[in-house]
């Protein structure tokens, strides 16, 4: 994973957050994601050929970034950069870099937000469903992707209710994030379940609190998934995608969860007309 600009723009987003958004990652808070003003579908990227000069200017200043992660962008002078699910704006001589949103005044679409959910679905239907732990059935009516951590209290809240989450129609697509990184007990916690012959009960048993004995089988899978959702903008856990990378936030009950995937899926819908 290109990390360079991920070190950027979250550095960028710390200096500009408010010590309420900061919390989000504090132990055992529901995390709600940062919401656009509306949800749209993905728009079409803006038309236009990006100058090989001005590629090879933005590639030289934003190590780890290529050709192909340049991009015209809607505003006139600056040009698109995306890597992973972050989204920035850099001047065409390559010397400034702007963060942040951009909205188109007689839509009211966050376009910014736009490309981010494109990237995030782009991202995730790239993952095979053998590298997840999957609940419910393949004809499911709604599928999510959640970013889980086995100790953290909301995930756990979460899981135990699985069942009733399947039972009102939605897929759950479950990735390692344990908050704490590398090294400690939740990253531990969670290799033991991975390499668990049966996934599915050993992550409800560590969701239980149950001691698992089974060793890492050192594959990097969880590295792999963790790296993912720090890419995707994971902020805390749970963090729940839809299928169409929207990231509508942190532990929902059966019900809201339902409502926040259904007025996800008919804004897009709305837009797409």
């Amino acid at each position: 994973m290109r990390r360079s600009l991920s070190i950027t723009l979250a550095l960028l987003t710390t200096l500009a957050a408010p010590a309420s958004a900061l919390a989000a990652n504090a132990p055992d808070k529901p995390v709600a994601a940062p919401k656009p003003v509306a949800r749209i579908a993905p728009p079409a990227a803006p038309s236009g050929t990006v100058p090989a000069d001005v590629r090879a200017r933005v590639v030289a200043k934003l190590h780890g970034a290529t050709p192909d992660d340049v991009a015209v962008s809607p505003i006139p002078g600056l040009y698109e950069v995306t890597m992973g699910a972050l989204v920035a704006y850099v001047s065409a001589d390559g010397k400034y870099l702007v963060s942040g949103n951009v909205y188109d005044l007689d839509s009211q679409q966050n376009l910014t937000a736009s490309r981010q959910n494109s990237a995030r679905a782009k991202a995730l239907a790239a993952v095979s469903e053998s590298q997840m732990i999957v609940f419910g059935p393949p004809n499911a009516k709604m599928t999510v992707t959640v970013f889980t951590d086995i100790d953290c209290g909301y995930c756990r809240k979460f899981h135990g209710q699985i069942a009733d989450v399947n039972k009102a129609g939605v897929r759950v697509r479950y990735m390692m994030f344990p908050r704490t990184g590398p090294g400690t007990e939740s990253w531990k916690k969670a290799e033991q379940v991975w390499c668990a012959t049966d996934r599915r009960d050993a992550l409800t048993r560590a969701k239980r609190g149950e001691a698992l004995k089974g060793k890492s089988c050192g594959d990097g899978a969880i590295n792999t998934q963790y790296e993912l959702g720090t890419d995707l903008g994971v902020e805390g856990t749970p963090a729940i995608f839809t299928h169409a990378g929207d990231y509508i936030g942190g532990y929902l009950p059966p019900e809201e969860l339902v409502q926040a995937i259904q007025e996800s899926t008919k804004s897009a819908a709305t837009a797409a007309r």
